[in-house]
């Protein structure tokens, strides 16, 4: 089992709470730091405001040496393909080969409306997220010295060198998620390294894990060629006074997050609550760590739960 950690920045989080954050993660051994991709708080003020992930994260490079660094998930509607794939390979020069590649349809209207973003309908985002994914992965795989083309129904790419190049070959490992029953499972099975499934309850993480499977299948694919993670809000502790002060730190109820979330609860308790999505098939857990400023949390899991489930 691979534990790593996913901060939601927009909240209220500065680039120097990050950075403390992934430090804090490497020297623990978690795998990955991650970080979302949005420009508006969904509660508070989000004081002092957004970063942006690609230049948050090419920043987290440069001052961490071996965790892995990624979006969960990009916002395909945020940036057009090209500049996105010149960004993602660029982080991950400067990382030496860390980065991994979440890249999602976008969902939160609120955002692009504060932030003069379009929001196109889902059926047009989807489609211009399958546009991306098929232009990023040809800029990055076609060959030095090479000319690469794409005409699609919302971009066009002439002539393009597809420079520059990552450092992992062929290319960052490419993380898709969602509970779309039939196009998501098809996007992951034809340009997925892993499949991810965020805040769900164990049977619909099982229903669709089975459609995932099922497409990696028809699609050709070896079983083992699939990653399949799952994201958590986590609320720790070692009594309840401190699993009520966390949750409180956080402005949640106890009660309401032990019934969302099976990272919740004492040590004892979070390894026996994730032993169903294990069996389920979860081989990666992303840890949503919403108060930034509480590095003990991360300490908690990694020399109390973690050892227990490697």
């Amino acid at each position: 089992m691979d534990f790593r950690v996913f901060v939601e920045p927009q909240q209220g989080g500065t680039y120097a709470d990050q950075l403390a954050v992934a430090r804090a993660a490497e020297d623990l051994g978690y795998s990955a730091f991650f970080r979302s991709d949005h420009y508006l708080a969904m509660s508070g003020d989000g004081l002092p405001g957004p970063t942006d992930s690609w230049v948050t994260l090419a920043g987290i490079a440069r001052e961490t040496t071996s965790i892995r660094l990624g979006t969960l998930v990009t916002s395909a509607t945020f940036r057009y393909p090209g500049p996105l794939a010149i960004s993602v390979a660029q982080v991950d020069e400067m990382s030496g080969g860390r980065v991994e590649f979440g890249l999602g349809s976008g969902w939160f209207e609120p955002e692009h409306q504060a932030y003069a973003i379009p929001f196109p309908p889902l059926g047009e985002r989807f489609d211009r997220l399958t546009e991306q994914l098929e232009i990023i992965t040809g800029l990055w795989t076609t060959p030095s010295g090479e000319k690469y083309d794409f005409t699609g129904k919302h971009y066009t790419v002439v002539d393009s060198p597809g420079l520059p190049k990552p450092v992992q070959d062929p290319y960052p490992p490419i993380i898709i998620g969602g509970q779309g029953p039939k196009r998501t499972p098809a996007l992951a099975a034809r340009f997925a390294n892993e499949f991810n499934i965020p805040f769900v309850r164990l049977d619909a993480l099982k229903a669709q894990f089975e459609r995932v499977a099922a497409a990696v299948a028809e699609a050709g694919r070896e079983p083992d060629s699939m990653t399949y993670s799952a994201a958590f809000v986590l609320c720790a502790g070692r009594d309840d006074a401190e699993i009520a002060r966390r949750a409180a730190a956080i402005n949640r109820e106890v009660d309401e997050l032990r019934s969302n979330s099976p990272v919740v609860g004492t040590p004892a308790e979070i390894v026996d609550r994730l032993g169903p999505f294990i069996e389920a098939g979860v081989q990666r857990v992303y840890l949503q760590l919403l108060d930034m400023s509480d590095l003990d949390h991360l300490e908690l899991i990694a020399t109390q739960v973690v050892p227990q489930l490697r």
